[in-house]
């Protein structure tokens, strides 16, 4: 053996001081038997992950100002997972689905939504998959015993800024208390609807062509001020439902709007033509935002955020994919320096599992409440703090899974028709494909070998 070096001695001693700082062996903590106490527990033992399978799926729909079509996926393990439908969405489009789920391993979630995705599509027809992803990760969350969040990534914020929308009204006067009742309520991020339909009968206000005139567009200008007079110069105004416009009226719109320094306007013209939002974005300083009825990033989103079409997406994850898919948008429009703020008309449900997505992105200016007006909104779930809404913030919950249980007396009051989840047996059978499976489909396994007999819809 060679002799060692002073500097290698020293070495060797400061490392083993170091290893002694993180591996030291103090005196066990005795109980009162006398026996070491164990350290905390930190196995989730509520469920066997390996062994878990989807059993069931059951729905109901909460009337509302727009329905709450509310999904449960249950497992053979007392585990259930609770998702919703976009609103004003049917409870079918996720029972659809059922026959394809039955058997599955809800912990495999990526690969049951892959199973799924290509019976999905934009508008209310994204409804189904993205309650599924909710249920799914609910399931997730509670057998492994975190929130939602952090099966996403990193919490980026601990409570989630909300704005809400204030209805239109032809009275000005009225529409200035609803505008004021709104910043009495603790917001701090507020929306107009602004049809041009509000000005349109006025003397002057349409040119020849149906579209607004300078004059029109002066009317409506006066709401704005209205609007940006009593949230204060400071606090960010948005506002949606101007009605059809052609493109040269979009861009004349979106010009009149800018003295009023608008957080966004939104959906000026439709998100399917996104070279036509370009156009707009081009030739104005007035943001502009979209997307609340796309699905998916892929023959979706990347048309917006690749086109640079829009300032600001709007995803809802109730069309748009879910917990999982929205977050993978939102990182995108990121990358392609585009922001996110978040459209929700929905319950609950679908609300507090979007406070879960809001709190892991990384540039998030706020997220809709459809239903601020509704005094037994809130009611409708246990679980989460309340006021779910404080000062304009919801708290992000840190409790497994998405946080929220139905309050099942509150609902049954409120329920569109009879029956509080029903059994479903009518949806067990595969409904999708386009050829008849009369029992398992089969198909390559994971280690690539044919399957005859396998019952997973891989």
């Amino acid at each position: 053996m060679g002799v060692i070096s002073r500097r290698k001695m020293f070495k060797r001693t400061v490392n083993a001081a170091a290893l002694a700082g993180v591996f030291q062996l103090t005196k066990p903590t005795l109980d009162a038997q006398g026996r070491p106490e164990q350290p905390p527990q930190t196995v989730n033992t509520n469920s066997a992950p390996s062994n878990l399978k989807i059993t069931d799926m059951r729905a109901l729909t909460i009337a509302a100002n727009y329905d709450y079509p509310v999904i449960r996926i249950d497992t053979n393990q007392g585990v259930y997972g609770l998702g919703e439908v976009r609103d004003a969405g049917g409870k079918d489009n996720a029972l659809i689905f059922k026959g394809m789920l039955l058997g599955q391993d809800p912990m495999r979630t990526e690969q049951i939504l892959r199973t799924i995705r290509s019976f999905s599509g934009h508008a209310r027809a994204g409804g189904g998959y993205s309650a599924i992803d909710i249920a799914l990760n609910d399931i997730r969350g509670k057998v492994l015993g975190v929130p939602l969040w952090k099966l996403l990534g990193e919490k980026k914020r601990d409570r989630v800024r909300v704005y809400c929308d204030t209805t239109s009204t032809t009275d000005i006067k009225a529409y200035e208390k609803r505008m004021a009742l709104r910043k009495k309520q603790g917001f701090t991020f507020f929306k107009m609807d602004l049809q041009t339909s509000l000005v349109g009968n006025r003397e002057g206000a349409r040119g020849p062509d149906g579209q607004l005139s300078d004059k029109g567009l002066a009317y409506l200008c006066e709401f704005l001020a209205m609007g940006r007079g009593v949230v204060g110069k400071d606090m960010p105004l948005a506002c949606d439902h101007f009605g059809r416009l052609t493109i040269e009226s979009a861009i004349r719109l979106a010009k009149a709007m800018e003295p009023y320094k608008l957080a966004w306007a939104e959906d000026i013209i439709p998100w399917t033509n996104w070279r036509g939002l370009k156009q707009v974005r081009d030739n104005t300083e007035t943001p502009i935002l979209s997307g609340e009825d796309i699905f998916g990033l892929q023959g979706g989103f990347d048309a917006l955020i690749d086109g640079q079409a829009v300032d600001i997406i709007h995803p809802d994850p109730g069309t748009s994919g879910g917990a999982i898919e929205t977050k993978r948008i939102a990182d995108y429009a990121f990358q392609n320096k585009i922001r996110t703020a978040i459209h929700m008309a929905g319950g609950p449900v679908n609300s507090m599992a979007t406070v879960h997505m809001a709190a892991t992105l990384q540039d998030f200016l706020a997220m809709e409440n459809h239903a601020v007006d509704m005094p037994w909104w809130e009611e409708l779930v246990n679980g989460p703090e309340k006021p779910i809404i404080q000062q304009g913030y919801v708290k992000v919950p840190d409790t497994p899974g998405i946080g929220v249980e139905l309050n099942e007396e509150v609902v049954k009051k409120h329920l569109r028709e009879p029956g509080y989840f029903e059994p479903t047996p009518e949806f067990n059978k595969i409904r999708l494909m386009n050829y008849h499976i009369a029992g398992p489909w089969p198909h390559f396994d994971d280690d690539g070998n044919w399957c005859d007999n396998c019952v997973s819809y891989q």
